[in-house]
């Protein structure tokens, strides 16, 4: 996947009116390119982020080992009071997602999903 691939991907996504931050994640927990919404001020420091992408790449992986039985993880994501986190594993990386917390995460992750098999 190249810089044109995830760039691509990320104006797609900030389509959506709900989208907070979009990001693609390495599997070491490195963000290799994302942003936030203009609009938005993140609720954690440069440092706090850098500890949740290092947490979802490690959660990501461990996930994995269950997938011989119930098939790979297609998204996941948590329900926040703030808002809502969604991950999507891709080969080797993952794009973190986070939105405000009245979406509908059904719908948004069937769009997400389509948007990343183009």
């Amino acid at each position: 996947m190249n810089d044109n691939f995830y760039q691509q991907r990320l104006d797609e996504i900030f389509q959506e009116n709900d989208i907070r931050f979009a990001g693609f994640i390495d599997s070491k927990g490195s963000l290799i390119r994302g942003k936030f919404r203009e609009d938005i001020v993140p609720f954690e420091t440069n440092d706090e982020q850098q500890k949740i992408f290092r947490e979802l790449a490690y959660r990501v992986a461990t996930r994995k080992n269950f997938d011989y039985s119930m098939g790979p993880v297609k998204y996941s994501a948590s329900r926040r009071e703030k808002l809502v986190m969604m991950s999507f594993p891709l080969k080797k990386n993952i794009l973190l997602i986070t939105t405000e917390p009245n979406v509908n995460i059904d719908r948004l992750a069937y769009k997400i999903l389509q948007i990343l098999e183009k």
